[in-house]
């Protein structure tokens, strides 16, 4: 798209399925810069990646013509596809459907960069659970609990 110009910062949340708690400390690296290849071949740029054991938290900058949709589809296929292959769980493991994905301006990247990179410490003292409906209702996004994620926190 020849003389089109955009800072677009997008910041997106999902899951392991049934929020199980997969995600461990000893593969999550090689996980998050998989995840990190997978957004820059997509021609977009990784700003903050990190997680817990069961939910991970992606900020990226995008470009206008990218379909947030498709990049966190294509994410997930190929992340999944990357732990069954390398062996990382014996749990069965799949990421939960849906995502949040939340925009942000250039004056907030430091305040959520550093968010994104704190998450251990921040769920000491919260969970996913209200982690998420806390987004969801900061940002005024209108939901039905009965279609959120099915919580087993």
């Amino acid at each position: 798209m020849a003389n089109t110009y955009s800072q677009i910062y997008v910041h997106i949340i999902f899951a392991v399925k049934n929020r199980d708690a997969l995600i461990h400390l000893d593969w999550e690296d090689e996980l998050f810069k998989y995840i990190t290849g997978i957004v820059q071949n997509k021609g977009q740029k990784m700003l903050a990646i990190n997680g817990t054991l069961n939910h991970i938290h992606i900020f990226i900058g995008i470009k206008p013509d990218c379909r947030i949709s498709d990049l966190v589809r294509e994410i997930k296929k190929s992340s999944n596809t990357y732990v069954k292959e390398n062996q990382f769980t014996r749990f069965p493991f799949r990421w939960q459907e849906g995502f949040g994905a939340f925009s942000y301006s250039d004056s907030q990247l430091d305040i959520v960069i550093r968010y994104i990179l704190n998450q251990k410490e921040h769920h000491k003292k919260k969970t996913f659970q209200q982690e998420y409906i806390g987004f969801l209702e900061k940002f005024k996004v209108d939901y039905n609990p009965d279609y959120l994620f099915e919580w087993n926190e």
